[in-house]
């Protein structure tokens, strides 16, 4: 069965949300250089335009997101998906939410990283990797219904790497000779990051429920 784009009749929204996934796209790429110039020189000139960065890619992204939510809730815009669709906008906007918030947490508390630094930049990568694909995953809903389940699946393999390195750098990382608390400290830190690739799953099940849905 052929299906047309979600949004054929209303091509403007669908050029919001475009727009707006490509801010969550943008986010995860200044939150990935932030975490490595964190990791490289600290808190630096670079990581303070980091903050910068992020908070405007949040501020823009939220800005475009209560725009969408009010022409959907007001004008009467694809009834029959209104309600699932603006969860799934409101889901999505955590991921931003988590990688401003991570950038931040380093900012505020600058964990010494030691032992397990590259691991950090390396999970890092992996959650971002993993987001990336959800964002394809949620372009796909909107456009092309059928190449969902492709995305899906990678964000699935991405998130299980992604669990795997939060894993063997947290093992790593109770075995160094820091200190309880620091290892309790930097902790944090890995599950936040790894909390990203977690979130990004949890939207693609919801996807997967959209998609049913769509098909029936």
């Amino acid at each position: 069965m052929k299906l047309t784009p979600l949004f054929s009749s209303v091509r403007q929204l669908e050029g919001e949300i475009d727009l707006y996934l490509d801010h969550v796209l943008e986010a995860g790429l200044v939150f990935s250089r932030a975490v490595e110039a964190y990791v490289r020189r600290g808190v630096d000139d670079a990581f303070a335009r980091y903050i910068e960065e992020i908070t405007r890619v949040e501020e823009e992204g939220d800005s475009l997101r209560r725009e969408i939510e009010t022409k959907m809730t007001f004008h009467t815009l694809i009834p029959e998906l209104r309600e699932d669709v603006l969860s799934l906008i409101e889901q999505v906007d955590q991921v931003t939410n988590r990688y401003e918030e991570s950038v931040y947490a380093f900012y505020v508390q600058r964990p010494a990283l030691g032992p397990v630094g590259e691991g950090v930049l390396e999970l890092a990568r992996a959650a971002v990797v993993t987001a990336e694909e959800m964002v394809k995953a949620a372009r796909a809903f909107f456009k092309n219904l059928h190449a969902v389940r492709d995305h899906v699946k990678k964000v699935q393999f991405f998130e299980s790497e992604a669990d795997k390195v939060a894993t063997r750098i947290g093992r790593e990382l109770f075995e160094s000779e820091l200190e309880l608390a620091q290892k309790l400290h930097l902790q944090q830190f890995i599950d936040r990051i790894d909390d990203i690739a977690d979130t990004s799953e949890d939207i693609c099940d919801e996807l997967s429920i959209l998609v049913i849905k769509r098909l029936v």
